[in-house]
């Protein structure tokens, strides 16, 4: 009798859980996850414990760091080594390590040590965190991501420690290794390097510069990728590898030319370089503007059309399902690919030999127009109450939003109104606004059975 009625007790225990969360969708569990997240990590890094000099940081400095850290933007008011303890560099990593991975794949880790089952609510906010079509496998995936993820930051913090061990000693080469290998990955964009100088000093270091962007490019290309890639081990990868990967190879090496080229003669950048150190920062600088806030180079001093290109790459962002920002790199190629079938006059959008659904382009166009929307909104206010200039601005409100991190020195003298705009854009970027809409949202689909009726078609006139 006693442990029936302890399973009694126990079944009515989750019942109640499930009707506390089953009025929440996954949307919104995500997207006050996130902000609960944001709100602890202020608070942590507001502590005096947090700061060099025990003097503690305005709760609004620490949200925008902890933002910033959760979101894997890199934009800082105020710099990470030389404001932050040990223990402020401390909290702003985990929450760098909780918003790559994302909450949930912690939250199912130590479900999983603590032998406890992975209910299907759980199983659907997954899904919905790592952005998958289906629920099949999703528990197996999240394992594959945090092994993957770990093995890949470890190897990155090695290859890193064995170059700076020598020059910083055993302890703080491996602390800078750890730090910079989880923050690259993540493609953060946080260092430890201060005076908001980023990795400058690294500029013609082989090791650390293609260390950085491999690490960088592995934790931009999503973890459905790099697990389709393990799993096959030289076979047909999926059609959404293949896109992803091309994609992203042919977004570096257009970036790449591009940047050389156009800053050849350009002395604040490239210009008094050799030809070696030239190739190897325009490489970097092709590389980290699309996902991460590394730089081996004064931002500022690019030619301005250098930088509005950066800004189109900062949009674009990284692959689906990554620890990157933007509208994506597919949601990019879904509407391009559309608008080149438009013009060839063909009905549906192929790849490949495969049509693209109608519903995924459909949201490919919704994202993009959202995310051109918020940003014109930002720009607008910001264009109000900073005094800087509009590329300035443009690339700061941008790098929010693709989750970057670079900044042309705009971050730390923002207004406070500046600041809570910058935020907002960082949580939209990571979270995505698709998500935060539906987590805002009143209705459910349940509630609006009229969605479900097709109506006569008609015709306007459009062009």
């Amino acid at each position: 009798m006693s442990e029936i009625k302890i399973l009694l007790n126990s079944q009515k225990a989750n019942s109640r859980s499930l009707l506390m969360t089953s009025s929440m969708s996954p949307a919104r569990i995500l997207a006050i996850g996130f902000a609960l997240l944001i709100l602890l990590g202020g608070a942590l890094l507001s502590l005096p414990i947090a700061t060099e000099n025990y003097s503690g940081t305005p709760y609004l400095d620490a949200v925008f760091t902890a933002t910033s850290a959760l979101c894997v933007t890199g934009l800082v008011v105020v710099d990470t080594a030389d404001h932050y303890s040990f223990f402020g560099e401390i909290v702003i990593l985990c929450l760098i390590q909780i918003g790559g991975l994302g909450f949930m794949s912690f939250a199912t880790l130590f479900a999983i040590l603590l032998g406890r089952k992975i209910n299907l609510r759980q199983r659907i906010i997954l899904q919905e965190s790592f952005n998958q079509l289906s629920l099949e496998g999703i528990v197996r995936l999240v394992k594959s991501v945090l092994i993957f993820s770990f093995a890949i930051e470890g190897m990155g913090a090695l290859l890193l420690f064995l170059r700076w061990y020598h020059k910083m000693g055993i302890s703080k080469g491996a602390y800078y290794a750890i730090f910079h290998s989880i923050s690259a990955f993540n493609n953060a964009g946080f260092d430890l390097y201060g005076g908001f100088r980023s990795l400058t000093a690294q500029t013609n270091d082989l090791i650390v510069n293609l260390t950085i962007m491999s690490l960088i490019i592995a934790g931009g290309l999503g973890f459905t990728v790099l697990v389709d890639i393990y799993q096959k081990r030289g076979g047909k990868l999926n059609l959404h590898s293949r896109l992803v990967l091309q994609t992203t190879f042919l977004l570096i090496v257009i970036s790449f030319i591009f940047i050389l080229f156009n800053e050849m003669n350009n002395q604040k950048t490239i210009g008094d370089l050799d030809w070696y150190t030239k190739i190897l920062a325009s490489l970097f600088q092709s590389v980290a503007p699309r996902t991460a806030g590394f730089s081996t180079l004064q931002i500022a001093d690019f030619n301005p059309s250098t930088l509005f290109f950066m800004i189109i790459l900062m949009f674009i962002g990284a692959s689906p399902g990554s620890t990157g920002g933007g509208i994506k790199t597919t949601t990019f190629l879904s509407v391009i690919l559309c608008i080149v079938s438009v013009l060839k006059g063909n009905e549906n959008v192929v790849t490949k030999e495969r049509t693209l659904p109608h519903n995924t382009i459909r949201k490919s166009f919704a994202i993009t127009i959202l995310a051109l929307i918020w940003v014109v909104t930002v720009i607008i206010v910001l264009l109000r109450t900073e005094t800087t200039g509009l590329l300035s601005i443009l690339f700061e409100i941008v790098s929010a939003f693709g989750t970057v991190g670079l900044t042309m020195g705009l971050t730390p003298s923002l207004s406070v109104i500046g600041k809570i705009f910058i935020i907002l854009t960082m949580y939209f970027g990571r979270v995505g606004l698709v998500t935060v809409a539906l987590a805002i949202s009143l209705k459910n689909k349940k509630h609006t059975p009229m969605s479900h009726i097709k109506y006569p078609e008609d015709k306007i006139i459009i062009g």
